[in-house]
């Protein structure tokens, strides 16, 4: 692994880890005042942006399949009654728009650099 991924790397499992545990916290402290399909949208662009970076040479096909299995097994995961949170298959929808939106990005910023 070379030295400058190890910061990327660093930074995606710290997101990663707040985001699941802010995901699966049965009541979470509310971090900012938008809508919860926003708040979705920041992490998993957050953590798509962190993958692409930690992972530069991983196929954005993967990455975002990745991304977007994470996010479903988060909803699963908050179908748990003992967790008192609501298993939305919308949130996924959410996860997975952004993660596309970013890689499309990603992809078309790759494109320009190559010519």
């Amino acid at each position: 692994m070379t030295e400058t991924r190890v910061p990327w790397l660093v930074a995606l499992i710290v997101a990663t880890v707040f985001a699941v545990s802010m995901a699966l916290t049965p009541h979470p402290v509310p971090i900012a005042e938008v809508g919860d399909k926003w708040q979705h949208m920041a992490a998993f662009g957050t953590l798509t942006l962190l993958s692409v970076f930690a992972f530069p040479t991983s196929s954005l096909l993967r990455i975002g399949e990745r991304l977007s299995f994470l996010g479903a097994m988060i909803e699963v995961l908050q179908s748990i009654p003992a967790l008192h949170r609501d298993c939305d298959i919308m949130d996924w929808v959410a996860d997975t728009t952004i993660i596309v939106g970013v890689l499309i990005v990603v992809r078309i910023g790759r494109g320009m650099q190559d010519r």
